[in-house]
């Protein structure tokens, strides 16, 4: 039986003398990253400005970005597949007492694991509710003459909460990359940008190659049809 003691790493350990590039993060993981964070600071201000028409066509581009996470959770690279970061609860403690198994470290970990199901989650049910709310002066969904008054009313009055929300886990999300910088000495931008980490241990490399990125595209391009149809339907 291996010694527990040699499967637990704390944050500085993993980063310390790297010797070893893993590509972590792959090429079409990078680009939603960035062209999510793109579109949801571009939802907050149209949609507090009162520029509707803009916030529908980027909420259409949200529609289209996250159907596209969802399936690449399943056909993307190593560690963008949910396989790779869906913890146990032990994990997770283990990861708060600065115990966390090595590979634990390396793509998401267990707590930006959580951070991360939640803001998708999030962007998912403001997308949802947008559909079908109407702020009844002049903004209102391409899919709220299917549904009831009342579910109109429940989803346009969460939809003006849950941005909020949006806004608080975007500054939770800065501060923890702040923190993991200054604290961890773990620069998570550097990875999200080139997609490689260094490390001192053997890990699997998510894959990166033109076919990779060739289905990669065509499946967005699926995803980005399907949020114009929905876009079609608003009278």
């Amino acid at each position: 039986m291996p010694d527990p003691s040699a499967l637990s790493t704390g944050f500085a350990e993993l980063e310390a003398s790297p010797t070893l590039r893993v590509r972590v993060w792959d090429l079409p993981t990078r680009l939603f990253h960035w062209l999510l964070a793109l579109a949801v600071v571009g939802q907050l201000a149209t949609g507090l400005s009162g520029a509707m028409e803009w916030h529908f066509r980027i909420g259409y581009l949200v529609l289209a970005l996250l159907l596209f996470r969802l399936v690449w959770g399943f056909a993307g690279g190593h560690w963008s597949r949910f396989a790779a970061f869906v913890y146990s609860p032990g994990s997770l403690l283990a990861y708060l007492r600065g115990e966390a198994h090595p590979l634990h470290l390396v793509g998401h970990t267990p707590l930006g694991a959580l951070s991360v199901f939640a803001l998708l989650a999030l962007l998912a049910l403001q997308v949802a509710s947008g559909l079908v709310a109407d702020d009844e002066i002049s903004a209102s969904g391409p899919l709220t003459r299917f549904v009831s008054n009342a579910t109109v009313s429940l989803a346009s009055a969460w939809h003006v909460f849950a941005k909020w929300l949006v806004l608080a886990l975007i500054v939770l999300h800065v501060l923890a990359v702040l923190f993991y910088a200054a604290v961890r000495r773990q620069h998570l931008v550097g990875p999200m940008i080139s997609g490689d980490k260094l490390l001192t241990l053997q890990a699997p490399a998510s894959r990166d190659n033109l076919a990779t990125r060739l289905t990669a595209l065509f499946i967005f391009a699926i995803c980005l049809g399907f949020a114009y149809w929905i876009s079609t339907l608003r009278v």
